[in-house]
């Protein structure tokens, strides 16, 4: 079943947007070589205790339960990787997924920061998985269903020289972090079985995760960390995106002119 917001609970749902936006805000002015992950962390972690926001990871369930606000995964760490006091280097890449709840309103958002100066193949990387989060926003009000779009997004990736990992999907969201339908960032027959159509009010979570080797993932000793089979780096970027009467808009995304930050 697809939960089909109105134009009110999506500007409801704009405002824990903003607020993970303010987060990621916080995170990227602290990022430079000799920082800490939990650094990190706590600089989203202020944000959110500063507007009384609930963190949406913190707690999350599994054989350890998630103990931080943030994920934050580097080089070839995939998705989430847990803070500790590693210190980042020149030439990293980071990747950082938050998401909070306010007024019962979910936000969920993750980009991957180099730190310093990149490689040019790592730049590549970075460029080519940010562009396929554009590319399947940019679909969303012109192909009749997701799959459709989850195609483009694959073909994108792999005919740039990258892969998509298929463990891990977006999701719906709204009143809870994870909602149907699921949101896959590549095509197969089977998830195309898990079809949805794309209509004005649904809320995705969108989060394609690009490897530069092979897309098989490991999950590491801590129970949570996947980290890529093969050692090669990994980048992860997500918006929550509505689909609405104007076409989509990124709800994770910058202010307006005419918006006011969450207090």
């Amino acid at each position: 079943m697809l939960n089909l917001r109105s134009n009110r609970e999506i500007k409801l749902m704009r405002q824990a947007g903003l607020l993970v936006w303010q987060a990621h805000q916080a995170v990227s002015q602290r990022i430079r070589p000799g920082v800490t992950t939990r650094e990190l962390d706590q600089a989203a972690e202020e944000v959110f205790a500063r507007a009384e926001a609930i963190p949406l990871f913190k707690g999350v369930p599994g054989p350890v339960p998630f103990p931080t606000v943030t994920c934050t995964s580097v080089n070839d760490e995939v998705v989430h990787g847990i803070p500790t006091d590693r210190q980042l280097q020149e030439g990293d890449i980071v990747s950082v997924d938050t998401g909070c709840q306010i007024a019962g309103w979910c936000g969920d958002a993750a980009k991957t920061y180099p730190v310093g100066r990149v490689s040019e193949k790592t730049q590549q990387l970075l460029n080519v998985t940010a562009a396929s989060l554009d590319l399947a926003i940019e679909r969303l009000n012109k192909d009749a269903t997701w799959s459709q779009v989850a195609k483009q997004l694959q073909e994108f990736v792999e005919s740039s020289g990258f892969s998509v990992v298929t463990n891990f999907v977006g999701h719906g969201i709204g009143r809870e972090m994870h909602e149907p339908p699921q949101v896959p960032n590549f095509y197969s027959p089977s998830s195309e079985r898990e079809d949805f159509p794309l209509k004005t009010g649904l809320v995705l979570a969108i989060e394609p995760m690009v490897n530069a080797g092979s897309p098989e993932v490991k999950c590491q000793a801590d129970h949570w960390t996947q980290v890529t089979a093969d050692g090669a780096w990994s980048a992860h970027f997500e918006h929550t995106v509505a689909l609405t009467s104007d076409g989509p808009t990124r709800l994770t995304g910058p202010p307006t002119e005419e918006e006011s930050l969450p207090a």
